[in-house]
């Protein structure tokens, strides 16, 4: 697997200035980012990635029917890897995503993560999808074919329509869909994890590390 660098939009971006979301809104998605901080999964580290903030959080936000392309979802915003805890002025709203198109159409209080167009192309490819989780973890990264994870093609780097075709492509098949766990070959310790709710994509993340980690001497 090949190596890239983080935190820089790659895609064609919209965005406008916007209120924070409601708490009630991003109260579970702080929750989990905070666990996913404390296990080192996203965060800040100025020993990795050459010192720029790593992974990211969203959800599905109503209404859940409609286009593909025009399934809203909340995420945290760019670069805000680095703050030990996450509050509603740092999450902004998607409210369209054209992976095809590279096109992000974003409004709130910060500009959205520049894996928003990943975490799109999940929401496009099945609408029972509610919550997706891109961290960076060197253990499941480096086990993924031991474990017979899902990668996407080393040669496709992050945030492109490439990586969001290399989602939607793995997602076709049920085994992965069961396996709630995708492995990014060509961004270094990627793993995006998702499910019908946060506790399921985040479960899946923490069971593929505890499984990776078993295979440590």
């Amino acid at each position: 697997m090949s190596r890239a660098a983080d935190g820089v939009i790659k895609f064609d971006l919209v965005h406008s200035d916007g209120v924070p979301p409601a708490w009630d809104e991003v109260a579970g998605l702080c929750a989990w980012r905070q666990i996913l901080y404390r296990l080192g999964l996203v965060g800040l580290d100025p020993k990795r990635y050459g010192g720029v903030g790593y992974g990211n959080l969203s959800c599905r936000v109503g209404p859940f029917a409609g286009e593909p392309a025009e399934r809203r979802f909340l995420i945290t915003g760019t670069q805000t890897g680095g703050l030990a805890r996450l509050n509603s002025e740092h999450f902004t709203l998607v409210r369209q995503c054209h992976p095809a198109r590279n096109r992000v159409v974003s409004e709130g209080p910060v500009r959205p993560s520049s894996e928003a167009l990943t975490h799109g192309a999940l929401y496009g490819a099945d609408h029972q999808i509610r919550a997706v989780f891109h961290a960076h973890s060197p253990e499941i990264w480096q086990a993924a074919l031991a474990l017979g994870l899902p990668v996407t093609d080393h040669r496709v780097v992050y945030g492109t329509p490439e990586m969001a075709a290399e989602m939607r492509r793995l997602y076709a098949d049920p085994a992965v869909r069961d396996c709630g766990v995708i492995v990014m070959g060509g961004h270094e310790d990627g793993v995006v994890s998702f499910g019908p709710g946060l506790e399921t994509a985040g479960q899946a993340l923490i069971r593929t590390l505890a499984r990776a980690m078993a295979l440590i001497r």
